[in-house]
């Protein structure tokens, strides 16, 4: 009988692994907040550009911390993993109006869009932010919960090794 639930165990974390290995990323109507232009999610990684996905709110310390290095470190990434970044505002409708004013005050260059009704959040399994999702050829190859100093490094060897980048 323990041999049956080691397998039956052992076969439920193969599935899981794998089920994890091949989320391929949700298609969700979302609007940019600087041009206001209506994006499909789904079209966010077609190719084999990284693109990192990171789930924030202007409320959440950490996740603004997370993307003020991501803004510091998104020139140098684009030009070693050719990489877009993408911030995806969970606001709700009252604080998404906010969102264009404070992205442009903080002068970030990459794309920041608005899941006012967190559609996006609840399809890619986002229980808190910041979450940061990296995707290639529309599937998800790597995330993290959470942010602490230093997460970024993590960030960055998953992008070493996804493009085959040397220093």
């Amino acid at each position: 009988m323990n041999i049956f639930l080691s397998l039956l165990l052992a076969g439920l974390v193969v599935v899981s692994a794998q089920a994890q290995e091949t989320m391929t990323l949700p298609a969700v109507q979302l609007r940019d907040a600087i041009s206001g232009q209506m994006l499909n999610t789904a079209t966010f990684a077609t190719d084999t550009t990284p693109v990192v996905v990171s789930f924030w709110a202007t409320w959440c310390k950490p996740c603004l911390q997370e993307l003020n290095v991501y803004h510091s470190l998104y020139e140098e990434w684009a030009q070693k993993y050719g990489v877009r970044i993408v911030a995806v505002s969970i606001d709700d409708s009252r604080n998404a109006q906010k969102v264009p004013a404070f992205v442009k005050g903080r002068k970030w260059t990459f794309d920041v869009l608005l899941d006012v009704n967190q559609d996006f959040k609840r399809a890619m399994n986002v229980n808190n932010v910041p979450h940061t999702f990296l995707v290639r050829a529309g599937k998800v190859v790597w995330q993290h919960a959470a942010y602490a100093s230093g997460d970024e490094e993590d960030l960055e060897n998953e992008l070493k090794a996804l493009t085959g980048a040397n220093e």
